[in-house]
């Protein structure tokens, strides 16, 4: 081989590392992006992707629990009685809930669908403790709300005194659990409602989850984004209701944002928040990293909610805009109001969790525990999936006294909870080994960028390297000659090494003219070694040495200016 095909080729090998540097580079940067993009095209919601069938009817088990608080002493709540109002949590009742997606319609204009949810739910005894006939007491809510808007005006006033005694009316109400919950209950205030004020009545019946039992309507209409022009929009709502703002809160507050709970952004960082949409409560839930799991196998973030979701304006400043009107009642609770027929429920999490000590001061039965009751979210941080999801919120009523109304003229100011519910869902084992491909894809593309980091160094730094090792192990002569420009280092110059040559006698001008003699200076204290080599042997003896080793001879002349006799 020729040396300028040597050459070339020792060119090529250093351009090929530069390439592979370059590359890796940009696959550092770029790489979560690019496989992002790729993922998004294929995993983009659309009538025959992948994610479809798995959006439109869940392949997981959903149980659906509630818990409802039972009043056991109503009798002694009034003002003076020197008894706090005392709660029993009766449950959970079971329900195998069979969601759906219906009405769907598809807007390619802007990369959205439209849809309903419509679910049923079967209850599950083996599965709850309690039963369906379980008598439960708890605040009338219906009477209390009437109250208030009846107490705006004097004959309001009467009226409502004349309707409250006519019909027996007391500050708690008692019924079956199955009437609480979805099937509902008459009430009289309803019946006169619907009467009266249809627009402001809408329903025929009262309960905590009444008339959700499949309905479609009870979510209201959502619309959201499918992700197909950008993935990190996959499942983000868009409007509710045909709403980009509830005008249930005001700014930002009532900012229609948010995930409906089955996509969430892909690579998301612990320093990320996530939101989740509730339409029952007209607003985008917080949820913040809390820490890092493993959920079979698979790593996770944990989201959960903390006091940035239910505050208002007591530690966030943003969330100014919960308070209504200026009311602003301590941290841990979020008026609905506008968003509950203008009835006092606010939402807090179970048991008061988080919450304003003052809350559980007031009352008696409750016992918050963070693993009994923190709502969480456990998201693969690649793909933005849920893997495992728990807790829920608890609605609550304002009871307070109401002037001009007998019934509640004198009754004290307390939150009291009426129930909660939760829904817990974590993914099987085969579908988080199928999550588990995304991060898995991650990694390797990390290893081949640094792959490629590495053998760009290797490539780009080999004839370098081999070129000053073979300078260390070469020829002296080569190294000398190599070496000779570093004479003028430190300001010697030419004159001045001739100037010590001229000095040193005639056994230094011997030893310069020695084949592999070094530089040498007056100004450096320096022992030198001569060394002659041979080309057989690699030494042999020098010429003219009275030295006992044909080897090699030390300069050890008193009088040789190389050699510092101290």
């Amino acid at each position: 081989m020729t040396s300028r095909v040597r050459h070339c080729a020792r060119l090529g090998i250093v351009a090929l590392g530069i390439c592979c540097i370059v590359a890796g580079i940009y696959l550092f940067r770029n790489w979560i992006d690019m496989f992002t993009r790729m993922r998004g095209k294929e995993m983009a919601l659309s009538p025959t992707s992948r994610s479809y069938e798995g959006w439109k009817v869940s392949p997981l088990p959903l149980n659906f629990d509630v818990y409802i608080f039972n009043w056991t002493n109503p009798e002694y709540f009034y003002i003076g009685s020197g008894q706090k109002p005392r709660f029993e949590q009766l449950g959970p009742y079971r329900f195998r809930e069979k969601p759906d997606k219906v009405d769907i319609k598809w807007h390619n204009q802007n990369y959205s669908v439209s849809f309903r949810k419509k679910s049923f739910f079967y209850f599950d005894e083996e599965g709850s403790n309690g039963s369906l006939s379980d008598v439960i007491t708890s605040v009338n809510t219906i009477a209390h709300a009437g109250a208030r808007h009846a107490s705006e005006s004097f004959f309001g006033n009467i009226m409502l005194n004349g309707v409250n005694s006519a019909y027996s009316q007391r500050i708690s109400i008692t019924t079956t659990a199955e009437e609480f919950l979805f099937k509902g209950f008459e009430h009289p205030f309803i019946s006169i409602g619907n009467v009266l004020s249809p627009s402001m009545v809408p329903f025929k019946r009262v309960g905590y989850q009444y008339p959700r039992n499949g309905s479609a309507e009870f979510d209201g209409d959502i619309n959201m984004f499918t992700g197909a022009d950008d993935i990190a929009k996959m499942g983000q709502i868009h409007t509710w209701n045909n709403m980009t703002h509830t005008g249930a809160f005001e700014g930002a507050c009532g900012q229609v944002m948010g995930s409906m709970g089955e996509f969430f952004p892909p690579n998301l960082k612990p320093k990320d928040t996530v939101y989740m949409y509730m339409p029952k409560m007209c607003r985008a839930v917080p949820l913040d990293y809390t820490e890092t799991v493993t959920v079979h196998g698979v790593t996770a973030y944990k989201f959960s909610g903390t006091d940035h979701a239910l505050d208002n304006g007591t530690v966030y400043p943003e969330t100014k805009c919960f308070c209504e009107e200026g009311d602003c009642q301590p941290i841990g609770v979020i008026n609905i109001r506008k968003c509950a027929q203008n009835s006092s429920v606010f939402m807090s999490y179970p048991h008061f969790y988080k919450a304003d000590p003052s809350y559980l001061e007031a009352i008696e039965g409750l016992s918050p525990d963070q693993s009994k009751h923190e709502f969480f979210m456990t998201l693969e941080p690649n793909a933005g999936v849920p893997m495992d999801v728990g807790g829920g919120f608890q609605a609550n009523y304002l009871m307070e006294p109401i002037p001009g109304i007998s019934l509640f003229r004198n009754v004290p100011r307390v939150m009291l909870p009426m129930m909660w519910c939760e829904e817990r869902v974590r993914v099987t084992e085969d579908i988080a080994a199928d999550i588990a491909l995304v991060p898995l894809i991650v990694l390797l593309g990390q290893i081949v960028t640094g792959i490629l980091l590495a053998g760009g160094l290797i490539c780009t730094c080999w004839y370098p390297t081999r070129q000053v090792t073979q300078l260390c192990h070469g020829d002296p002569k080569a190294k000398a000659m190599a070496l000779r420009p570093l004479a003028a280092f430190g300001g010697v110059g030419a004159s001045a090494l001739n100037s010590s040559a001229a000095n040193a006698g005639g056994a230094t001008a011997a030893a310069a003219t020695a084949p592999g003699t070094l530089l040498r200076t007056t100004h450096e204290r320096i022992g030198v070694r001569l060394l002659d080599y041979r080309r057989d042997s690699g030494l042999h003896e020098e010429q003219n040495s009275t030295e006992n080793s044909p080897r090699e001879r030390l300069i050890t002349e008193p009088d040789s200016p190389d050699v510092i006799v101290r």
